[in-house]
């Protein structure tokens, strides 16, 4: 049974218990103290642990009063760390409606009082007023999909760098991992924080004019941040650059003035190799709460605590999603060894029944996949290695990942493992022209469909117009058909009665009412009611966020229609739910109304009776939001 003195510590108790007398780093985190590897707070805890430094974490702190969480600690020798939490702080609260959402996933109870709103930019604020001789390092997805100037959607303004709306010193953005670790050897050797501008990862501010080394060749002058706020495409064609340069093997250094002062994001590490990647999950997380929140629920960890994550980064560049810009699209997988040796922990939890709730990743089939040849890969500013087609140089052999699931299923404590990932069915469908490739996709193909399902069986077609899936970097709805073809086939050589449950957005940047009416026409073919659906949510520095916002294509600069009205997204949601009795009357003048009444006895015919509704999934919460 893990003791307290197990966990990292988070009070002044704690720090006695284990003889502290000072701290050289204190985290405040927004998020609930979960010492999992699939909390971002606790992996960079433990990283720099392993290090020999003294790291506390301060999870929720109370930003109220008289600040006494964040006095409780002390100052650290090195610098105060803000996690604001494994998701956006806006994006966690408050649906695409700007609803609040049912729960906090992250904080005990799924309480709602446990942070603030953009706590990134409260908790620095409060750390600075009461030291401001401390430096202050900024990390999690929120600040680093907020490092330059970037729409808000729940203040429906284009904001700039979250360092200048913080007052925050340094951003280590993406995985954080090797920055921190880096960050923490040169100050303990002696560097100030002010004077370390080389540090790959990091981001941080200058006066005009005082850019360390100058306005180099090769780095890339964005627009101004008050150039874009006069001008959307200038805003469009800054978008394009940020997200090439988070997908190269060799990024460029970004400049971006502001306020008379010039962000400076330095380009990413290159992706961690499988030993690196290793010795993170080989870190002593006891995979547990903390103590201190005993018999309260953290619905994110309930979530989790079962599952094993097997790669990092994903190659999809799905234009609505954030991984690409947090991670980076170049694949870092862990050795099969130490995937097994992780399961192995699993199984000996006490509470273990059996079954484990995911081996996945951002991607669950992207386990091990990379360029062919790497010299391709490091000159590469593509996006997407799968759009708009699979990229010759892609090796998609699923045999790597087969052997991984095959060694857990012999465990003879796992009665079974499941995958809770998103499965790219175009990687399955894939025809490489390597019989030995293309044979590993079937055999991945039925193991997947006969051994880890638990009944149903989600993925992400997001929609069924190909002009649409074009924008979102997704393949063509054909191939959703073709694959669920196959896993009938399956289902019924296996005699399973298994489902696919297939996800789908409306309001996506490019989307109209017309193509949401065919949606609901095609889904119906299909015999789906749907279930997992979402509105739109722009979320920071996705493309599609900023494609939404400008109402220009970040790469062709050419318009994009995008609903934004509620009357206009509640227009295009109703088709999701055509076989709700309540939805026909309002669906029906819609389809008059656009000139589309051909479609009304294609969806309801000309005698047939409204079916039962179903409750709608206005819960839903967006997918694969990493730290």
């Amino acid at each position: 049974m893990a003791q307290l003195t197990d966990f990292l510590p988070t009070t002044k108790k704690e720090l006695d218990l284990r003889g502290w007398d000072y701290v050289d780093v204190i985290i405040f985190s927004g998020d609930a103290y979960v010492d999992h590897p699939s909390f971002g707070a606790a992996v960079i805890g433990r990283v720099l642990e392993r290090e020999g430094l003294r790291v506390a974490i301060v999870p929720q702190p109370d930003w109220h009063g008289d600040y006494r969480d964040f006095k409780k600690l002390g100052k650290p020798r090195l610098f105060f760390g803000i996690s604001p939490g494994c998701m956006d702080s806006m994006v966690n609260k408050y649906t695409a409606a700007r609803r609040l959402r049912s729960e906090d996933a992250y904080s005990p109870d799924g309480r709602h009082d446990c942070r603030p709103e953009y706590p990134t930019i409260v908790y620095t604020k409060i750390l600075k007023e009461l030291y401001p001789d401390v430096p202050v390092v900024l990390g999690g997805i929120e600040a680093s999909m907020r490092r330059l100037s970037h729409y808000d959607y729940w203040q429906d303004k284009l904001l700039p760098s979250i360092l200048t709306l913080s007052g925050a010193d340094m951003i280590t953005y993406g995985m954080g991992e090797q920055v921190n670790k880096d960050l923490c050897a040169r100050l303990l050797a002696g560097e100030k924080l002010s004077d370390i501008t080389d540090l790959p990862q990091t981001v941080f501010l200058r006066k005009k004019g005082d850019v360390p080394g100058g306005i180099k060749e090769d780095d890339i002058v964005l627009h101004s941040h008050e150039v874009c706020l006069k001008n959307k495409k200038a805003q469009a064609e800054n978008v394009r650059h940020i997200e090439e340069e988070c997908n190269r093997m060799h990024g460029q250094r970004l400049l971006q003035e502001v306020e008379g002062k010039v962000v400076v994001v330095n380009p990413m590490y290159p992706p961690m190799a499988t030993e690196e990647l290793d010795a993170v999950y080989e870190l002593p997380f006891t995979r547990l709460p903390h103590p201190k929140y005993k018999g309260k629920r953290i619905p994110a960890y309930d979530m989790i605590h079962n599952s094993v994550n097997i790669h990092r980064g994903c190659f999809g560049g799905c234009s609505f999603c954030t991984i690409s810009a947090h991670q980076g699209k170049f694949i870092a997988s862990r050795s099969k060894e130490s995937i097994l040796r992780e399961v192995k922990k699993v199984v000996s939890m006490p509470d273990f029944k059996g079954y484990i709730s995911d081996l996945g990743a951002p991607s669950a089939n992207m386990y091990m996949m990379g360029g062919k040849n790497k010299e391709i890969c490091e000159k590469c500013k593509r996006p997407s290695c799968v759009h708009p087609k699979i990229c010759r140089n892609l090796n998609t052999d699923h045999g790597p990942l087969l052997d991984i699931y095959r060694a857990v299923d012999k465990l003879p404590e796992v009665k079974k493992s499941f995958i809770g990932s998103g499965v790219r069915y175009d990687l399955l469908l894939h025809q490489s022209g390597d019989e030995k490739i293309d044979k590993a996709a079937r055999e991945y193909t039925r193991e997947l469909i006969k051994h880890h399902v638990s009944g149903r069986l989600k993925v992400a077609p997001e929609h069924t117009s190909d002009r649409v899936l074009y924008l979102m970097r997704k393949p063509s709805f054909k191939l959703f058909q073709e694959f669920k073809r196959i896993f009938d086939r399956i289902n019924k050589e296996e005699n399973m009665r298994q489902q696919i449950i297939p996800y789908f957005i409306s309001s996506h940047p490019g989307c109209k009412e017309e193509d949401m009416a065919e949606l609901a026409c095609i889904t119906k073919q299909l015999d789906f009611q749907l279930e997992q659906v979402q509105d739109f949510t722009p979320t920071p520095m996705t493309i599609a966020t900023e494609t939404w916002y400008t109402g220009y294509d970040p790469y062709t600069l050419e318009p994009v229609f995008s609903a934004k009205s509620p009357k206009d997204k509640q227009a295009q949601r109703q088709y999701f739910f055509w076989y709700q009795q309540e939805m026909r009357r309002s669906i029906e003048q819609s389809l008059r109304r656009i000139g589309r009444a051909d479609l009304i006895a294609k969806l309801y015919g000309k005698n047939a009776k409204p079916q039962h509704p179903r409750p709608q999934n206005d819960s839903f919460r967006p997918r694969k939001k990493r730290r």
